[in-house]
């Protein structure tokens, strides 16, 4: 599918559309959304996705169509786990949550902008070496393997080296000014944290994008399809954060179904190299006769393996404890930071869910419960951020 300049064009036009439509009507005025409005506006954005898939069926064929919709699914997957990267950096740097949303957008515009500029390079580089696939598949599998590392998203720091540099030669405070950048400070205009998260944020959207661009050229060539299931993957990832914020870790097993899908494209583009040789060094420069994985079959593994992984982490009795007990660990935090929200009704928010994260963990089987990392310490916690409520409702009244 040779997509014409003006097809390019009106698609561009209608992703910069719906970000713009996303910050006037949903950012401008700093608000944490409520669950009902994260499932509408996520179900409208995939409900989009889709329907240009089946444009994609009808006007492309279905070869393209299936490309795109692999490609979609496995953009998307990789999406989700990206967002634990997100949580980790937002509540490293105790980002109020009415004001996350100005986040993630930025997170998501800097991501399709630095994908872009990836797929375009993708692109030539395939043009100018075959061999740029056996690379691609190495890649792929390296991610595979650091996938399968035990408590990788613990791991995770959001002071990077960008965000450290910032800090050096840039003046900022130490307190949020709503979702402004900028704030008056002692009489000197200086810089909020704020500016600290995007940094974080698009510097990790640096890294996805070395994992994710090679993954889906794993699944299609064709630039235009590459460019729409990125961008469509990314749209409404903002709401995604929202609707399933108390539930990723209750993915347990999110990191397995990833790795077995980019080991699978990851070999999908070796025999494609193969398939495709001119190395010398390998069958003296000849396409070497080997099998080539069909996109049906590659978007019947990868629709297969999310299920398998999804159903599986949702049943699991290690993955609802694991899910309460860190739960109740963030809500214990976020509540006892008293700089966390200025609106009392997110206060009681945070609170009631903590309570609720309780009453999980005291219903669940000892055994899962005794599992629980820093078991101990998170009870600590727990118990500081009672005290904590009843002294807030004892100010308060």
């Amino acid at each position: 599918m040779s997509a014409s300049p003006l097809v390019w064009s009106i698609t561009i036009l209608v992703i910069l559309g719906l970000l713009a439509f996303d910050y006037f009507f949903h950012i401008r005025k700093a608000h944490a959304p409520s669950l009902g409005e994260a499932a509408m506006w996520s179900s409208i954005y995939v409900g989009a996705a889709v329907l240009f898939g089946v444009a994609v069926l009808l006007f492309g064929g279905t070869e393209l169509g299936s490309e795109y919709f692999a490609g979609f699914i496995t953009e998307k997957a990789l999406s989700v786990d990206n967002l634990f990267v997100f949580l980790v950096i937002l509540a490293s740097f105790r980002v109020p949550r009415e004001d996350q949303q100005k986040v993630l957008l930025f997170g998501i515009v800097f991501a399709l902008v630095a994908r872009t500029v990836f797929i375009f390079l993708g692109v030539a580089l395939i043009d100018a070496f075959s061999w740029i696939f056996y690379l691609f598949g190495a890649v792929l599998l390296l991610t595979a393997g650091q996938l399968l590392k035990p408590d990788k998203h613990e791991r995770a720091e959001a002071e990077n080296f960008m965000v450290r540099l910032a800090r050096k030669f840039l003046r900022t405070s130490e307190k949020y000014d709503g979702d402004r950048i900028f704030t008056v400070e002692n009489g000197r205009r200086v810089l909020t944290p704020m500016l600290l998260v995007m940094i974080a944020i698009g510097a990790t959207d640096v890294l996805f994008a070395l994992d994710s661009i090679p993954a889906i050229f794993g699944l299609t060539q064709d630039s235009y399809i590459v460019f729409t299931a990125t961008a469509f993957s990314l749209m409404g990832l903002r709401q995604l954060f929202f609707l399933l914020d108390g539930l990723l870790d209750r993915l347990i097993y999110l990191s397995y179904g990833l790795a077995t899908m980019l080991a699978f494209i990851g070999a999908k583009l070796v025999l494609h190299a193969l398939h495709e040789n001119t190395l010398p060094f390998i069958n003296g420069g000849e396409p070497v006769p080997v099998f080539e994985i069909t996109t049906g079959l590659s978007l019947s593994v990868i629709i297969g393996v999310l299920a398998v992984t999804v159903v599986a982490s949702l049943v699991s009795p290690a993955g609802k404890a694991q899910t309460a007990i860190n739960n109740a660990r963030r809500h214990a935090q976020n509540y006892l930071d008293l700089d966390y929200t200025a609106d009392p009704d997110e206060r009681e928010r945070i609170y009631r869910n903590l309570v609720d994260e309780e009453s999980a963990i005291k219903a669940m089987d000892k055994k899962y419960r005794d599992k629980a990392k820093d078991v101990e310490a998170i009870r600590a916690k727990v118990g500081e951020a009672h005290a904590r409520h009843e002294e807030y409702q004892r100010t308060a009244g």
